[in-house]
């Protein structure tokens, strides 16, 4: 168990390498090699958590090695994992060998295409697992190049605009986070003296008053941090290049994007900004739920009139994921379980979705909702499929989503009445917008000749979705096997801001007592003298 954490990250890459040697005609085993590869980064995850202790918020299975030095800077190869980064980890490698095997349409340069999605997953991984700054930020970018390839070469006709897009809006947020981390760098050295980029030396040192920030550079940091975070999220405004890049992209790039690459962003305010800049995260955070309240609103309104399958269930993830970021800055335990359980939800039931739409994207190359109807006719099989995993999307009771949707809405009931009740606006539109489009899509006759002669799931495919529908139901069911090992640590990152709340609630009282009127004087109390 020394180098697990190491072994997850890197079996991909091995099979990466492994398929360079390869000839490029061997399009079966370029795909035997990817999907074994990262059926292998399965097994050991779940090893993992089958080891994994969740009566500690320490990160455990810790790998430490000094990596290089640039004059006196020390970069350290820093791994841990803890009740947060567990799931997501487990999530990247369960999606990532289901995404492979959507990806048997691929006939052009498969070779290529299978090392770019290893690559993907290494690089994901890494970010989830990193404890150094520095190896966090490489990572971060690593995962970059990929998808870039994956959606500039296998994508739709637009593919190059969107990859573009991509590029350019998660370089920029990057690029503020790489400032932010030498920042943070430099004031924990010139204060203590020792220079580190570990995330955990920098968090207890502010913790324990080693390390201040003045308030106006913490709030700057805050957002050097906060706003890669958001692109990445992506949170309104900033969700932009989120539809092209969805609609562009090959479906295992939909699949991987919408499952994982989305909750680095969430990951990363609930890991680094929230321990980090707890004063800073306090004072935003109504900013913060504003816009995360605005982008499921908006994001429920633009799906619904989207008359592409594909670009619907793109806003839909704007919507989600702003009861993620809502979730989180609710400050309380449930709100933040619900974030954390949410990111699973999503990642399964809105991948699940692209790779429905993939299916029959293969079979009739077209998306447009008008261009269906009565599908369920002909393929009752996807149709069911495609209704479990919309009722799942929606929050339907006993499935996924209801989990994490009803411990979102707790906390942020919680902390502000009306966040509530506006969140719980944006379920009623998501309900209205997925089964309006069920409906449109399988129900009725069938209106087009094309439609007509289309074909039920095969093997493989049946294969692909029926793990995840395994899991949608488990999780609606039987939630606390995932629950109980984020507690503690979910604990410990809300303990800097709760501080800080019960700090100002304090003051408050203080300040109110002080502002109340002295009682007014009772002569009748006074004994008068003859």
């Amino acid at each position: 168990m020394d180098v697990i954490l190491s072994l997850i990250i890197f079996l991909p890459l091995i099979g990466a390498i492994m398929l360079l040697f390869v000839p490029r005609e061997s399009i079966n085993t370029h795909r035997g090699v990817a999907l074994v590869s990262s059926l292998m980064a399965l097994l050991a995850s779940l090893v993992l958590w089958g080891h994994f202790n969740p009566a500690t918020d320490a990160f455990q299975f810790q790998e430490f090695t000094e990596w290089f030095q640039i004059g006196t800077v020390k970069i350290n190869y820093f791994l841990g994992v803890d009740g947060i980064s567990l799931f997501l980890v487990i999530l990247t490698t369960f999606i990532t060998p289901v995404a492979i095997l959507g990806s048997w349409s691929i006939r052009k340069h498969v070779r290529e295409y299978m090392i770019f999605m290893l690559l993907l997953e290494t690089g994901i991984l890494g970010v989830f697992l990193s404890l150094d700054l520095v190896l966090f930020y490489l990572f971060w970018e690593i995962m970059l190049i990929p998808m870039y390839f994956l959606i500039g070469v296998w994508g739709s006709k637009n593919r190059v605009y969107a990859a573009l897009k991509f590029f350019i809006y998660t370089m920029a947020g990057s690029l503020l986070m790489l400032v932010g981390i030498l920042t943070l760098f430099a004031l924990h050295a010139e204060q203590t003296g020792i220079q580190t980029f570990s995330f955990l030396q920098l968090r207890d040192a502010l913790a324990a008053g080693e390390l201040v920030l003045p308030h106006q550079t913490e709030v700057l940091l805050f957002l050097a941090f906060g706003v890669a975070f958001a692109i990445k999220v992506p949170l309104f405004p900033f969700h932009t290049w989120l539809p092209d890049a969805h609609v562009e992209a090959p479906t295992a790039g939909s699949v991987i994007l919408a499952g994982v690459l989305l909750k680095m962003g969430t990951y990363g305010l609930l890991r680094f900004c929230l321990p980090l800049f707890p004063n800073a995260s306090v004072e935003l955070a109504p900013w913060v739920c504003g816009l995360a309240i605005i982008g499921i609103i908006y994001g429920a309104l633009v799906a619904m009139v989207q008359p592409d399958v594909k670009k619907l269930v793109a806003y839909s993830s704007v919507s989600h994921l702003g009861y993620v970021v809502l979730g989180i800055f609710a400050f309380n335990l449930i709100g933040a379980q619900g974030a954390t359980y949410q990111m699973l939800n999503h990642g399964l039931s809105t991948g699940a979705l692209f790779l429905l739409v993939g299916m029959i994207y293969d079979r009739r190359h077209t998306r447009l909702i008008a261009d269906f109807g009565g599908l369920a006719h002909r393929m009752p099989v996807f149709a069911t499929f495609f209704m479990i995993i919309t009722l799942a999307s929606i929050g339907l009771p006993g499935l996924n989503g209801f989990v994490g949707e009803i411990l979102i809405l707790q906390g942020a009931f919680l902390d502000n009445i009306l966040y509530g009740v506006l969140a719980a606006s944006g379920m009623i539109l998501s309900a209205v917008y997925m089964l309006w489009m069920y409906q449109r899509v399988f129900l009725g006759k069938i209106r087009h000749a094309e439609n007509e002669a289309l074909t039920d799931l095969n093997l493989r495919e049946k294969l692909i979705l029926t793990p995840i529908v395994i899991l949608v139901v488990w999780m609606g069911v039987y939630s606390s096997p995932f629950l109980r090992p984020m507690d503690r640590s979910l604990d410990r990152a809300l303990a800097g801001v709760q501080a800080v709340r019960a700090e100002d609630t304090t003051l408050e009282i203080r300040e109110a007592r002080l502002l109340q009127p002295l009682p007014a004087h009772r002569t009748d109390a006074v004994p008068q003298n003859d």
